[in-house]
């Protein structure tokens, strides 16, 4: 048993529980569409296209050390992309995944220069300024954006021989969209840029004294970021079938950061447990006050975080470690038990083997003979 525990703290044992964690999720991520009603399909399609939008936020945040309030903006710009060019353009929805994704990578690019000088509450301030003005302006620009009515667009429909609904349809596309862009952040993050990432948020003076330019990584930080959160808005496009700039107010971009860190920073897993907290919650805080569910939301935040104060995906990792280190205690103190009762009367038969024997009494010393001179008389005389 001990060899067991010893055996849970290994990399092959981590790579194993990876594994199989990721052959579960794949598992029931493909079963659901099939076990579940149409709106819970759709619900679980929102989860992933979340997922997305948080997982370039966690570049950005998580692992770059800098902070946005303005993730929504880039959501929105994402999807009004796709939105444009279904509407106006009659293109096909595969065709504005890529042209959503360049753009608002190149306008975070151009974001990402206020990042070189501002850090902090200052930068903070900056992205919430453009998640703040960002929906007056689509309303303005009416001709293109359809104004405050906002624009409808045809949602993707199922081919004949697939055999599927159009919710399940639309779920398995997300889900591919999202299988890989969580896989291009991982390799992103194992990257050169990820560890140059890694060494900024850590230590900026170390980092530069390594060789990493720090003006370069922070401006892609934000490039990055904003690419994954137009894919989402993109994606959010086709599930939703309908955009207006009320749908990306800066309540949005508040949102994803509070599930970014509820789900966990630094954490591949933290995007997906903060999406579902983003989609699941504030239905479950509607269910439980009608009159005031942003109370009950915000409440349930703090309680989450009082529990796991790394987020979910720490929380995760506190219970396994708690679990394996009890576990180590119970194999471990029985075996000591013995050890002790074993090695006690042989311990004891050593303590009176290394007794002192009784030593003889001590032997007179031989008198003095009679003719000795005392000590320190004079020298005789040979009279005497």
């Amino acid at each position: 048993m001990s060899t067991i525990v010893a055996t849970l703290g290994t990399d092959r044992a981590r790579r194993l529980r990876a594994a199989l964690t990721a052959l579960l999720v794949a598992a029931f991520a493909v079963c659901a569409p099939f076990y579940f009603a149409p709106f819970q399909v759709f619900q679980l399609t929102m989860v992933l296209l979340y997922a997305v939008a948080l997982a370039g936020l966690n570049l950005l945040v998580g692992f770059g050390g800098q902070i946005s309030l303005g993730h929504g903006a880039f959501f929105a710009a994402g999807a009004y992309t796709a939105a444009v060019m279904l509407d106006r353009y009659d293109t096909g929805h595969l065709a504005t995944l890529p042209v959503a994704a360049a753009g608002c990578f190149l306008l975070g690019l151009g974001f990402g220069v206020p990042a070189l000088r501002l850090r902090g509450l200052y930068l903070a301030l900056v992205t919430l300024a453009f998640a703040v003005f960002l929906p007056p302006l689509l309303k303005r620009l009416e001709p293109v954006t359809g104004g405050s009515m906002g624009l409808t667009v045809d949602k993707p429909q199922p081919p004949a021989w697939s055999g599927l609904a159009e919710d399940q349809w639309t779920y398995f596309v997300v889900l591919a969209v999202t299988a890989v862009a969580l896989l291009l952040a991982r390799n992103l993050l194992r990257s050169r840029i990820g560890r140059a990432l890694l060494a900024v948020r850590d230590n900026e003076s170390a980092a530069e004294v390594m060789g990493v330019r720090l003006s370069l990584h922070k401006t892609l930080a934000f490039a990055w970021s904003a690419l994954f959160a137009g894919v989402s808005g993109c994606v959010y496009t086709w599930v939703i079938g309908f955009v207006s700039p009320d749908s990306f107010s800066f309540v949005l971009s508040i949102t994803l950061l509070a599930g970014l860190v509820v789900g966990g920073l630094a954490s591949l897993y933290g995007p997906l447990l903060g999406a579902a907290f983003v989609m699941y919650v504030p239905s479950v805080a509607q269910d439980i006050s009608e009159a005031a569910p942003g109370v009950v939301f915000g409440l349930l935040i703090i309680a989450v975080m009082f529990v796991a104060p790394t987020g979910l995906a720490g929380l995760a990792g506190r219970v396994r470690g708690t679990a394996a280190r009890r576990l180590t205690r119970t194999t471990t103190t029985p075996a000591a038990a013995d050890d002790r009762s074993s090695d006690s009367e042989p311990a004891a038969a050593d303590d009176r083997s290394s007794e002192p024997e009784p030593s003889a009494p001590p032997t007179p010393a031989d008198p003095a003979p009679a003719d000795a001179e005392p000590v320190g008389a004079p020298p005789r005389t040979e009279k005497e």
